[in-house]
């Protein structure tokens, strides 16, 4: 299985460790789902607990060269592949992140519409992005109707 890696920011500052930034991270499976999370910062610790959470020890792990990914092969990790996007290195034969960065623009984008989201919905929205993004190949009309169909269980 392969995985493509990527913290983005929203709401503040440009760059990772820009003050005032609500950061999310995001994990997305080569002919999978999308899971997001926001995460307290993107230090190492906090990326790791979500990555040894969601990714199997045995995947490709595709991601840009952030210093918070670089205990990824001490956590068993072997197949840990970066594009250098200092060194122009968007795309090569081999690594590439684009699919998950272009939902982070196409997100951006979509949640800049509201012009400014109160923390306490965020969430709900980062989260409907998200499911309309694993589910874009789908009739969003039939897929919602039958989850409103389906009886509620305790």
């Amino acid at each position: 299985m392969r995985v493509f890696l990527e913290p983005a920011g929203v709401r503040g500052k440009r760059g990772h460790v820009a003050s005032g930034k609500t950061i999310i991270f995001g994990l997305l499976k080569r002919n999978d789902k999308l899971h997001t999370k926001i995460v307290p910062n993107c230090t190492r610790a906090a990326l790791n607990t979500v990555i040894q959470g969601k990714i199997d020890f045995q995947s490709a792990i595709y991601s840009d060269g952030w210093k918070g990914y670089d205990g990824l092969v001490d956590l068993s990790y072997k197949r840990h592949h970066r594009v250098q996007h200092g060194n122009n290195g968007f795309a090569n034969s081999k690594s590439h992140i684009n699919r998950i960065e272009n939902f982070w623009g196409i997100a951006k984008i979509c949640l800049q519409a509201f012009r400014g989201l109160s923390k306490s919905t965020f969430y709900l929205h980062l989260k409907g992005r998200e499911f309309s993004f694993n589910h874009r190949d789908e009739n969003m009309c039939q897929l919602l109707l039958k989850f409103i169909k389906k009886p509620l269980t305790n």
